[in-house]
């Protein structure tokens, strides 16, 4: 079986909802999937229902640990959170929570692992907003791609976020959009 990486990402958040009809940041920290991305992930459910996945690997983030139990709860593979493939810290919604916070609204998924915070914490911009130099984002996307080579699994799903996809591709992600990296140095396939 030819090794396959399914990098998913998070359905619509309502962050995405309100920079998409204003074109400003909401304030929404750790923002959650809005009715239209709970819908898309009810379809990439239906999408992913005949894929085989050993592993989900979720970042921390709300909507990618939602949009990761809406596409696959039920299928029997694990559930690992890591905070290595989420997104690039420059907007509100890309601020986390604590582990405690998070384990209190998703009890079936393990955080004791993370570091609190487990973001990126550095100088705040006028907004607030700590950040994330690009050349630390790209560091970060370099040691996630050696991890995913390093997994012994066979089909990973990575339910993740957009600017850290393209980074880690070279493409942007519709949400809920499935992309497929195959083989041993997992390159995208159309």
């Amino acid at each position: 079986m030819t090794r396959t990486v399914f990098l998913i990402r998070h359905g619509q958040s309502t962050f995405n909802a309100h920079y998409a009809e204003t074109g400003e940041d909401p304030g929404h920290i750790d923002a959650p999937l809005s009715e239209l991305g709970l819908a898309q992930v009810a379809e990439a459910r239906a999408r992913m229902a005949a894929e085989p996945v050993e592993l989900v690997v979720a970042s921390p983030l709300t909507r990618a640990i939602q949009t990761a139990f809406g596409i696959f709860d039920g299928r029997g593979a694990p559930f690992h959170v890591t905070c290595m493939h989420r997104e690039k810290l420059e907007s509100s919604c890309d601020i986390g929570r604590s582990p405690r916070a998070l384990a209190a609204d998703f009890p079936h998924f393990a955080f004791d692992h993370l570091a609190d915070p487990w973001w990126h914490c550095g100088p705040a911009d006028e907004r607030g907003i700590p950040v994330e130099p690009h050349e630390v984002f790209q560091e970060r996307v370099a040691r996630f791609r050696g991890w995913l080579l390093d997994r012994p699994e066979r089909a990973v799903a990575v339910v993740g976020h957009g600017t850290f996809f393209r980074e880690l591709t070279g493409r942007w992600f519709a949400n809920c959009e499935v992309v497929a990296l195959r083989g041993p140095n997992l390159e995208v396939q159309e």
